[in-house]
């Protein structure tokens, strides 16, 4: 009896020293999240100046700096446009875990149509077919949900630029006994040996000048699904496309 006491005991202590580990990392992880987001917010400001005042010297007194110093520039109002960029998509990933979810029938179907109207707009000269699954909806935070398939098919459109035809499909599959959506393409893949990458912040498969990008829009879309409930993968090979998965608890199938 006495063991068994004191086996429970342990057993309590031992719970208890995880509780207090998982409540002090989660308190941190706040706090990283704080910290990031204000870091984001105050570089707003003196990057936009920075990229103004390149613009005006251009503009105004491009023809007394010469051509290099033009060259010199241009480099400089790129470089802080990438920065904005990049901070924006910052403080887009940490404002994902502040965001308290609005869950509503969301028409995935619809919204995945709206998006690649959108992608063709942006870019009628290229041959892209989209094939999606009719009537796919989920009970999901929409404004989030768009967040995610925005970022899906914008990286699809981007690395099938290179092929002069390309296909995108949206539908829903099964997966580990589950129901999953997918968007698939058949561009410029990536070796799946480094697909746990692709949702780190700054991980990126291919070089920005191939393909421009912050390497955020995954870890977004990653932390949207979790906060969901669901959760988020890929597969991949190169030149041979890449598949995204997600799974949502609220699934709907037809109208």
């Amino acid at each position: 009896m006495v063991l068994v006491l004191h086996d429970i005991s342990r057993r309590k202590m031992a719970e208890e020293t995880l509780r207090k580990a998982k409540a002090e990392t989660e308190s941190a992880y706040k706090d990283l999240e704080v910290f990031s987001y204000s870091v984001a917010h105050d570089l707003r400001a003196p990057v936009r100046k920075i990229n103004g005042f390149c613009r005006a010297l251009v503009e105004d007194c491009g023809g007394e700096i010469g051509p290099k110093g033009h060259e010199f520039l241009e480099r400089l109002c790129a470089a802080s446009q990438d920065m904005g960029r990049l901070i924006d998509s910052l403080l887009e990933l940490s404002g994902v875990t502040r965001t308290e979810l609005r869950l509503e029938r969301v028409d995935l179907s619809a919204l995945v149509e709206s998006i690649a109207a959108g992608l063709r707009n942006g870019e009628p000269g290229r041959k892209v077919e989209f094939a999606v699954a009719p009537n796919l909806a989920a009970m999901a935070d929409a404004h989030l949900l768009r967040s995610v398939l925005e970022n899906l098919l914008q990286n699809a459109w981007k690395f099938t630029s290179k092929h002069a035809r390309a296909r995108i499909e949206f539908g829903l599959t099964q997966a580990d006994g589950q129901a999953a959506y997918f968007i698939r393409d058949d561009g410029a893949g990536f070796d799946p040996a480094f697909a746990g990458k692709l949702f780190t912040p700054f991980q990126r498969l291919h070089g920005s000048a191939e393909f421009p990008g912050t390497g955020i829009g995954l870890a977004t879309a990653q932390r949207i699904m979790r906060k969901h409930g669901g959760r988020i993968w890929t597969e991949g090979a190169v030149e041979k496309g890449a598949v995204f998965y997600f799974t949502l608890p609220g699934a709907i199938y037809g109208k």
